[in-house]
């Protein structure tokens, strides 16, 4: 077994971006594009504190990305502006003017000599890796028409480059059908993507008509803590490997920014981060409801150290979404209301996960921890010891955040570069992260069971609640005859 994030080491490991471990202007403490290209007679208006890149024109940043024979932009730098220039520009407009960058550069190549047309074909080369990189980190980009037109223009002009063999033709090609084979791929993702699973509410189902005897539990398909933590993180996985950088930015892009009306709103939705962010609270309440409805306090007693240990083998894993999804359930109102039950817990290990999970100090403790299984997953052998699940809306909110406190550009209208530079690292560890291949066998049986065991509404679990341990005082006396008349009436 892995060693227990509670005793890895907590120091900050270094940021890289995609592809980029053979570059040596990796991610610093704040930005990158520590190297500042020569640019010839291109823009020169991008504005640089200590080598690093800060902010810039669109015009001058679009000029950065687009290769030249003496220049690759760094991969890095490509990474962070894709990302981030969405926000500005929509991407088939992007393509377009990356296209209007090339025919100049083409043309001044073609002279006709050899020496020339060695270096067309070296700067066709450059194009072609641009593209590659592009189509294959964010393919939803081309999604509609315009851009696989603007797409297309571009491979013709490069495909002239180079003529005589046809191996950039072949290339392109391959590079054009891999791209259409990644957008059929998501867009079935979306066509079956999880409905939302419909809490109980019918009466013989809360009101226990039914003999206890006959309830399947949780217990009763896993017993072991770690291999019910094990089949969580596997549908964890699962679900991380189908969100993309271009969702995530639609956090930044959807919000009130000064280029709002140019955003891609209405092109990329957010249907991945929905499912996601309905897992855990299916999660939550499922953990409730396999409480709530347990007659006895013996079993039921039994049923919530289940879940401690499950989220503690959650923890000790690096799920921290799951672990805070189980702590979530457990502190539900009508679970933390069973004094009796609670009474008979043995809460040392539960107080050991809410430390963790304390808000405090902006959630200090998850923190440290989170850095400490990020350290891990940096130095691991196997993919058991990679495993990185951040609290998801903990994370969605650290990039919200980095959105609200800076503004989209400076007041010489520059683009704030430095700010995109703090959110692509933020994207970029979640990437690395939901790459991870999952090192646990599925069980159909345990997931199958999670992920459509009937869950129970809110006041549902209220009823379940009252009827293992009855109302304590008059205003829970008031809420249990009046949701129960409800419900009997509804019925």
């Amino acid at each position: 077994m892995a060693e227990p994030l509670c005793n890895a080491a907590v120091k900050k490991c270094k940021e890289t971006m995609p592809q980029t471990p053979i570059f040596s202007t990796m991610l610093g403490s704040s930005c990158s594009g520590q190297v500042q290209p020569d640019m010839g007679d291109r823009c020169v208006d991008p504005v640089y504190q200590d080598g690093n890149l800060v902010s810039g024109s669109l015009e001058a940043l679009i000029e950065r990305l687009v290769p030249t024979m003496d220049y690759y932009p760094d991969r890095t730098y490509i990474f962070t502006f894709l990302l981030s220039s969405r926000v500005f520009i929509h991407p088939h407009e992007l393509l377009a003017k990356v296209g209007q960058i090339c025919i100049k550069q083409k043309q001044q190549l073609e002279t006709g000599t050899e020496a020339e047309k060695a270096k067309l074909k070296s700067f066709a080369a450059k194009i072609i890796q641009l593209l590659k990189e592009w189509t294959e980190t964010f393919p939803y980009d081309f999604q509609d028409e315009k851009s696989m037109k603007e797409l297309k223009e571009i491979a013709h002009r490069i495909t002239q480059c180079d003529e005589e063999n046809g191996t950039v033709k072949k290339i392109i090609s391959q590079m054009t059908q891999n791209l259409l084979m990644a957008l059929s791929a998501r867009s079935q993702y979306q066509e079956i993507r999880e409905k939302f699973r419909q809490p109980v509410t019918d009466k013989g189902t809360i009101l226990k008509t039914k003999p206890q005897s006959t309830q399947k539990d949780i217990l009763s398909v896993c017993c072991d803590p770690l291999i019910l933590a094990q089949q969580l993180t596997y549908i964890e996985l699962e679900r991380v490997s189908n969100i993309y950088p271009e969702d995530l930015m639609q956090i930044v892009s959807h919000m009130d920014s000064l280029d709002n009306h140019k955003c891609r709103g209405d092109v990329t939705k957010t249907y991945n981060l929905e499912a996601y962010d309905n897992w855990f609270n299916c999660l939550s309440m499922l953990v409730a409801t396999e409480i709530c409805r347990v007659v006895k306090k013996k079993q039921r007693t039994r049923m919530v150290e289940f879940f401690i240990d499950v989220a503690r083998e959650c923890f000790n894993i690096g799920n921290f979404n799951s672990m805070m999804a189980i702590i979530s359930g457990m502190n539900l109102s009508p679970v933390a209301r069973l004094k009796k039950t609670w009474s008979k817990v043995k809460t040392a290990k539960f107080d050991v996960l809410e430390h963790h999970m304390d808000p405090s100090s902006n959630f200090c403790n998850y923190r440290t921890a989170l850095q400490g299984a990020a350290q891990r997953s940096q130095t691991a052998n196997s993919n058991r010891e990679k495993i990185v699940i951040p609290v998801f809306n903990l994370f969605i909110k650290d990039i919200y955040f980095l959105h609200k406190i800076h503004t989209n550009r400076l007041p010489n209208g520059q683009i704030n570069f430095k700010k995109f530079w703090e959110i692509s690292r933020q994207i970029h560890d979640f990437l690395t992260w939901k790459q991870v291949e999952c090192p646990f066998e599925k069980d159909k049986k345990i997931q199958s069971y999670l992920l459509t065991a009937p869950i129970y509404s809110e006041e549902a679990l209220f009823i379940a609640s009252f009827e293992s341990e009855g109302p304590e005082n008059h205003m829970e006396k008031d809420s249990w005859k009046t949701l129960r008349t409800t419900l009997l009436n509804r019925a």
